[in-house]
């Protein structure tokens, strides 16, 4: 599977555009999405969906714009759904902004996979950041939303944030993916299983 990431909104989100041969997908488009539409008629891509890893406002900001381009259904986990329709629950009223998505055309779940082509993402149930928060894995790709960074973990001082639920998600259901795996935030640069299983100290025992 192909990938390419843009860096979209005042809060630096990782937007991540994949593909298997012409059929795509988006995760996180949370800001400005011009240079991700003109990729995909450039590449000449069939979008199939969007998926938001969860609901805050620097990861869904793009939904309206994108729906409204490719007419393509918006996926998100069921205990974050309210937060497309709601600024208050995606925060975004609290930067002054009122960001609103059109709501969710379906609702995942745990191990519900996204084809694209013949390739497929699995959906990782990760909450801690968000009740809601999932990543994607294909393998040797894993979106980690924001659960798991270069080094570092999640914020959870935020409504829904849960601390001991994040580093659950995390040691329980990513870290014992293989150690190879290319981990794709939904902020900052990449890494790998391997490496922060090692070095992040946040997951030091």
């Amino acid at each position: 599977m192909k990938y390419c990431s843009f860096v979209v909104g005042d809060i630096m989100t990782n937007c991540y555009l994949l593909w298997s041969n012409k059929e795509a997908g988006v995760i996180d488009p949370g800001g400005p999405v011009d240079e991700v539409i003109g990729f995909i008629k450039k590449k000449g891509l069939v979008l199939k969906w969007i998926v938001n890893t969860h609901g805050h406002a620097d990861h869904i900001a793009g939904n309206r714009i994108l729906r409204k381009e490719f007419d393509v259904p918006i996926l998100i986990h069921e205990p974050d759904q309210e937060m497309l329709t709601d600024p208050t629950a995606n925060l975004s009223v609290f930067m002054g902004k009122g960001i609103t998505s059109p709501e969710a055309d379906k609702l995942l779940k745990e191990d519900d996979t996204l084809s694209l082509d013949a390739e497929t993402l699995r959906v990782i149930d990760t909450p801690g950041h968000t009740p809601g928060g999932i990543s994607l894995y294909t393998p040797g790709l894993l979106f980690a939303g924001d659960t798991l960074f270069f080094e570092s973990i999640g914020r959870t001082d935020l409504p829904g944030g849960d601390q001991e639920q994040l580093l659950e998600s995390v040691r329980k259901r990513l870290l014992t993916l293989p150690q190879e795996t290319i981990v794709l935030p939904g902020h900052g640069e990449a890494t790998t299983i391997g490496h922060e299983s090692q070095s992040n100290p946040f997951l030091a025992i």
